[in-house]
């Protein structure tokens, strides 16, 4: 399976810094991923519904970590390119400029 297509709506707000759309093979699409800033930097969560008891369950999400680093990677990748690269997004909080190999 494989992502063809991200799109990213950066929203201004303390802890939600955007909503992301990805599609897989250019049939399936996911919408209401959620690009949140915590402790450790940006990291995306899936969609999810309240339920009756005021808990949250995610409505899709990957069945493995493979699959989650790649959703993650490119869902980050597409909010930089949408912000100008402003804030860090990978896992060892490097910036892209950093992550850029010098010339």
């Amino acid at each position: 399976m494989e992502i063809t297509d991200v799109r990213v709506f950066p929203v201004e707000e303390e802890k939600l810094k955007g909503y992301a759309t990805i599609t897989f093979d250019d049939c399936f699409v996911v919408r209401d991923l959620k690009i949140i800033s915590g402790t450790n930097g940006l990291f995306v969560a899936m969609p999810s519904k309240k339920r009756k008891d005021g808990t949250y369950r995610d409505t899709a999400h990957p069945l493995n970590s493979e699959m989650r680093n790649a959703i993650e990677s490119k869902v980050l990748d597409a909010y930089q390119a949408a912000k100008g690269g402003e804030e860090s997004s990978n896992e060892e909080g490097k910036t892209q400029e950093e992550e850029q190999p010098k010339e």
